[in-house]
């Protein structure tokens, strides 16, 4: 039987009550660095954790930090040319800050590799939105980085953390479905047809492949691990970032996985896992299933149900709090390693496609 990369539950979590979200050690000072709409999203979950401080925000406006900066209560905020820092931009003040112990960093991808190389120079613990960069050149300078510095580094893919999807590694590891032969999983929505979007900006690291194959890739790397062979095809939009991906992993067993993402229209976004003795299904989101159903030997078929505080963040939020507790430097739920293969995946798929970013040619890594 193919055995997952990462198997089972994190080490906290059937002891973790989410009903609670109980302190689990000394507390954690905040610093998020953006003001967007993901940061919004998980900081509202940051904030159910008992041992979670909202220490600090930046932001480039004014007027968007303080405004952050009062709805979570946070204790300070930066903003560029602040006081703090004359002309300096938000996020290196903040950075800059010693009541900080770690910062989570929600900008665009093309901003990640030089906040997060800032953040980790400057002593900080640091969760990055995925992508955690835009090239597995960038990926492997920081994990370098992180481990030089003895500092804790994770990129923000949350979905492997949420109930659902661990409730579902857990059925594929007991045997219950067998070995499993293919993986089919899609996301794609229509993206509005507006240059200024960040989703659109080549610098930005723009495009569906970045934004959203991870989510399916999720469900072909957790089951059947690193493939053996890449194959993708897409199209390019006129803004130069890709609007539709295909892409066929092959393993050296037989098994296969298709993946397909995109920014052009709207798929049911479900993740199918198809085993010799059964399959399992998502049956809404597949980067957050509330619902599995799972057909087992000899056709038994049954539907599980997941139940979680807050958007589903709190669960690598709990993750990043536990490991710097007990002073780790990386999650074996979101190893860095993955992140440095999966980044080596992404770059074959966009030199297949034809994608290149700005960050392809630079030269200060």
């Amino acid at each position: 039987m193919t055995i997952p990369r990462f198997v089972g539950r994190p080490d906290w979590y059937n002891t973790f009550n989410p009903e609670t979200l109980a302190a689990t050690g000394t507390p954690l000072r905040w610093g998020v660095i953006a003001t967007g709409n993901i940061a919004t999203t998980v900081t509202t979950d940051l904030a159910l954790l008992e041992d979670a401080v909202l220490q600090a925000v930046s932001s480039r406006s004014q007027t968007s930090a303080a405004a952050f900066a009062d709805k979570f209560g946070f204790t300070t905020h930066y903003f560029d040319g602040g006081p703090s820092g004359a002309a300096a931009p938000g996020h290196l003040q903040l950075l800059a800050d010693p009541e900080v112990d770690v910062v989570y960093v929600a900008t665009p991808h093309g901003q990640h590799f030089d906040i997060v190389r800032a953040a980790l120079e400057n002593g900080k613990h640091v969760l990055c939105e995925k992508a955690l960069t835009i090239t597995s050149a960038e990926t492997r300078a920081l994990i370098e980085l992180a481990r030089a510095k003895g500092l804790f580094l994770m990129e923000a893919v949350w979905a492997r953390f949420v109930p659902g999807f661990q409730r579902a590694l857990e059925i594929i590891t007991s045997g219950e479905i067998g070995e499993i032969k293919w993986v089919r999983g899609d996301l794609g929505f229509v993206a509005p047809n507006d240059p200024a979007l960040r989703i659109w900006a080549p610098n930005d690291g723009g495009g569906a492949l970045l934004d959203l194959t991870v989510y399916p890739l999720l469900w072909a790397w957790g089951t059947l691990g690193q493939p053996e062979k890449v194959a993708a095809t897409g199209s390019l939009t006129s803004f130069g970032v890709d609007g539709l991906n295909t892409i066929t992993l092959s393993y050296a067993n037989g098994s296969q996985a298709q993946l397909i993402s995109g920014l052009v229209s709207q798929g049911p976004g479900r993740a199918t896992i198809s085993g010799t003795l059964g399959y399992i299904e998502t049956v809404n989101s597949l980067n957050n299933p509330k619902e599995l159903f799972i057909s087992g030997p000899g056709g038994a078929t049954r539907t599980e149900t997941f139940e979680e505080p807050g958007s589903g963040y709190t669960y690598q939020l709990r993750e990043v709090t536990r490991c710097i507790q007990a002073g780790l430097t990386e999650s074996a739920t979101m190893p860095l390693d993955d992140s440095l293969s999966i980044m080596e995946l992404f770059d074959e798929v966009r030199s297949q496609l034809g994608l290149s970013y700005t960050n392809d040619t630079r030269t200060d890594i």
